[in-house]
């Protein structure tokens, strides 16, 4: 088991993607910091009930998350930190407490990483999909560097772009074999597309 920071969110990372993200709670700031100091990430999860605020009660998150590296931060125009993170190693949540500070700490276990997976012609359709989001200003803005052959690499960028319900991208974070997160998309896809 491993202990880390959370940033729970009502939104999903996913590994390879990337996220911006505007830090304007202490608590945050400090992590940012901790985090771009020690090169170390953190860990993304999405509250499934209740809020990460305002409430004596944590929580209750997603039985799966992402750890999340910061890749590039800037003053925003707003005057609030904007930090990009990109999606790591997945994690389980095992428990998790509040510190006096108001951070979400807990222990997880760390699954095992992605190897890569080669694409075969029948995944063609997302490579092509992805390659057209690429040219998309937002997914310009946060650069998100792709290597397109590789499978995993394919479907968790589409994961991460494409306009999914959150519950659904936790669903497909927690797939570990890549026939069936393909399948899946290729479903969803063909949902989106008109084609089901």
């Amino acid at each position: 088991m491993t202990e880390i920071a959370f940033f729970p969110l009502s939104a999903v990372l996913v590994p390879y993607g990337r996220m911006p993200l505007q830090i304007f709670e202490q608590r945050y700031l400090d992590l940012v910091k901790s985090s771009m100091r020690s090169g170390e990430g953190f860990g993304m999860v999405r509250i499934e009930r209740g809020v990460e605020v305002g409430s004596a009660r944590l929580p209750e998150l997603a039985s799966i998350g992402t750890i999340a590296s910061i890749v590039d931060w800037d003053q925003l125009d707003n005057g609030l930190l904007g930090v990009t993170v990109e999606g790591g190693q997945r994690f389980r949540p095992r428990e998790f407490w509040r510190e006096d500070n108001g951070l979400i700490r807990g222990e997880v276990d760390l699954l095992p990483p992605l190897e890569p997976a080669a694409m075969i012609d029948a995944w063609e359709p997302m490579r092509t999909v992805l390659q057209g989001l690429e040219a998309h200003p937002h997914v310009q803005r946060i650069g998100m560097p792709v290597d397109l052959s590789d499978a995993w690499q394919v479907a968790y960028s589409l994961v991460q772009l494409l306009p999914l319900e959150e519950d659904l991208k936790v669903e497909l974070l927690s797939l570990t074999v890549i026939e069936e997160l393909m399948r899946e998309l290729d479903l969803l896809l063909n949902a989106l597309s008109g084609e089901a």
